[in-house]
């Protein structure tokens, strides 16, 4: 295409007179898009590269956070496993003190 303003041939090479980039909408067969203009591109642009930016921060915290949840999971499994291996051991102590009682009262 040789018409100024397509991707190919942008009107400017300027990224701050560039017309700010528009989320895709499915348009109705036959319409022609309305076309950008450039006022407060440079606004619209700060702020995505600003978006862009605090991604991956936003990915870091997420993926802390699940690992933090994951830890406690963890943890309140160990707890359980370790509250049920002493509650045996409790039970067996306490039967052999039956045992060790019922075999001093026979005597």
């Amino acid at each position: 295409m040789n018409t100024a303003g397509t991707i190919d041939r942008p009107l400017t090479y300027d990224p701050q007179k560039q017309a700010p980039m528009k989320p895709f909408t499915h348009d109705i067969a036959g319409t022609v898009p309305e076309d950008f203009t450039t006022s407060g591109a440079k606004d619209s642009r700060q702020n995505r590269t600003r978006e862009m930016q605090l991604i991956p921060e936003a990915l870091a915290r997420a993926h802390m956070r699940d690992r933090l949840h994951e830890a406690e999971r963890e943890r309140r499994a160990l707890r359980l496993a370790t509250a049920r291996r002493m509650q045996r051991r409790a039970e067996r102590a306490s039967m052999r003190a039956r045992r060790a009682l019922a075999m001093a009262v026979m005597q």
